[in-house]
């Protein structure tokens, strides 16, 4: 069931809060990419998030949530999302998502950033021959789903565009690389502000019905999961790690995106989205 009264709508003020929030995850991001290397054990990494986090002062959105144990959720291989970071050490090859957020506060209000990205460690994953080729093909795809989603979002009527556009992105990729990705239909986007996790739910397929009117004064998270094979998932006894059933690799890759009277701002990239948005002729608005 869709809440519409339920969409909290932000002021440009609001906006520029969680701009501020979303810079902090940007930098969490660098770091991480700048971390990340076959021998690191994914707690290392969960420590170099917590620090960025730690300099910032921000506060962790993601520790304590329901429950889950650390600042990140480091997803390796066949992990979709929610992966607990621990000693499992990364080797090279292995294809790695990292869904990262913070908040910080201001009139007395938590304001949340949230984005996610996936990377190849070691970074040449050709040459781990077909399957290194596959998991590039994977991340390069899903990089771009996202970003098709949120330039939709520049000119959408509807929040459906954003599930109408990755599935454009996954059927040219089909038929331009002979293999067609699975979109994960369990886990969805969803809209932040004062908390996390607000409605609308954003989801990354098409389907029937209405959904909610794009709207200014939305900050939509925006995060499509694409398998390599099919898209039943299984969720370990620690209730959080989620894994495809096949086996299947998974990719991840996630912005925070605000809608304004004058365009769109992706709160969570260092340079407003512009680079990411420039193929599809969207300038962002800088709240900077």
């Amino acid at each position: 069931m869709l809440h519409r009264d339920r969409i909290e709508l932000k002021t440009r003020e609001q906006m520029r809060h969680m701009r501020r929030a979303g810079l902090v995850v940007a930098d969490i991001h660098r770091a991480l990419r700048e971390a990340v290397r076959p021998g690191v054990a994914t707690d290392e990494l969960d420590r170099v998030s917590a620090q960025v986090i730690a300099r910032h002062g921000a506060r962790s959105n993601f520790l304590g949530y329901g429950g889950y144990p650390a600042t990140v959720c480091i997803s390796v291989n066949d992990v979709i999302v929610h992966g607990i970071p621990d000693e499992r050490v990364l080797e090279a090859g292995d294809i790695v998502s990292f869904d990262c957020g913070a908040y910080l506060m201001a009139g007395g209000r938590q304001w949340h950033g949230d984005a996610a990205f996936t990377v190849i460690c070691g970074g040449d994953g050709a040459a781990q021959g077909q399957k290194g080729l596959r998991r590039l093909q994977l991340n390069a795809l899903t990089e771009e789903s996202m970003w098709a989603a949120l330039a939709a979002l520049a000119s959408a009527r509807r929040v459906s565009a954003v599930g109408e556009a990755v599935e454009h992105v996954v059927a040219e990729h089909a038929e331009r690389d002979g293999w067609e990705a699975g979109i994960i239909e369990d886990y969805t986007g969803h809209g932040i502000g004062t908390a996390m996790h607000q409605d609308p739910e954003v989801l990354n397929y098409r389907v029937r019905g209405i959904s909610p009117k794009v709207r200014p004064g939305m900050v939509l998270a925006v995060e499509p999961m694409l398998v390599t094979g099919d898209v039943e998932t299984v969720t370990l006894a620690d209730d959080w790690t989620v894994k495809t059933l096949d086996g299947g690799d998974a990719a991840h890759w996630e912005h925070t995106i605000a809608l304004l009277d004058d365009g769109v701002s992706v709160l969570t990239a260092p340079d407003s989205g512009r680079a990411g948005l420039a193929p599809y002729g969207v300038v962002p608005v800088s709240l900077d």
